[in-house]
């Protein structure tokens, strides 16, 4: 799912993409220098990772469109042309869309390598979440569902593991409500953002979806990540023909 910015300008809710909510703090150090804004042609906006200089890591459902694709650049405005998209081959859009969980990563290759402000995370290793163990989200999404709040700005929050983490899904929750009222969380904006394994530069999944508490629709309750693990050796190997290694 996708935000489209002029919806948001008018106040629509029905948005297709996630977002950091629940007054999360501005987005700095290694969390920050990594991350990249995605917006296409009919003004959309979803995040994403830089994984090398000309490479960036984002949902699948983002990039779905035969359009136009371009990454900005928060700290001055540039933006970059993506001149190649590669999606998961076993990502499905009808599963997406049935909330089932799906190979929901793509990865992008930039027509210009990005400026040396951004710096490029790496692939976390190889291995299944927790039950309780915390990880970092980053994003530019809006703050509050349903408004432009915070829109473009970059964001980042500490959740923890809950549920039944596997190896196709992660879900997250901000600990101090844990999905028993609003809290942190991604929201509309966030979706292909990344989820740093602990405190560093690794990424271990891509944000996916999200709910309000206690299952209802909206932000502030769980954050729905797509874990990388099953997908590795692709992204490994679509790097590697794209030109651009991935650091792991």
């Amino acid at each position: 799912m996708r935000l489209t910015l002029a919806a948001l300008s008018l106040l629509l809710s029905v948005a297709p993409a996630f977002a950091i909510t629940g007054n999360a703090p501005p987005a700095t150090g290694w969390a920050a220098r990594p991350i990249v804004m995605l917006i296409d042609e009919r003004g959309d906006l979803c995040s994403g990772t830089a994984m090398a200089p000309d490479l960036v890591l984002t949902a699948a459902h983002c990039v779905t469109l035969p359009i136009a694709y371009k990454v900005r650049l928060f700290q001055n405005g540039e933006t970059v042309r993506v001149r190649s998209v590669a999606r998961h081959p076993r990502f499905s859009m009808a599963s997406y869309a049935a909330s089932r969980a799906t190979a929901d990563v793509a990865l992008l290759k930039l027509a210009a390598p990005l400026p040396a402000l951004v710096v490029p995370a790496g692939l976390a290793a190889a291995r299944r979440a927790a039950v309780g163990e915390v990880m970092t989200i980053a994003g530019f999404g809006v703050t509050k569902a349903g408004t432009p709040l915070g829109l473009g700005e970059p964001r980042m929050a500490e959740l923890a593991v809950t549920g039944k983490p596997g190896s196709l899904q992660i879900r997250l929750v901000d600990a101090r409500t844990n999905d028993k009222r609003h809290g942190l969380g991604a929201c509309t904006g966030d979706s292909g953002g990344p989820v740093y394994d602990g405190i560093g530069p690794m990424v271990i999944g891509v944000i996916s979806w999200t709910t309000a508490a206690q299952d209802n629709e909206g932000c502030g309750g769980l954050t729905g990540v797509t874990p990388l693990l099953n997908y590795r050796g692709w992204l490994i190997e679509t790097a590697k023909k794209f030109g651009s290694p991935i650091d792991r």
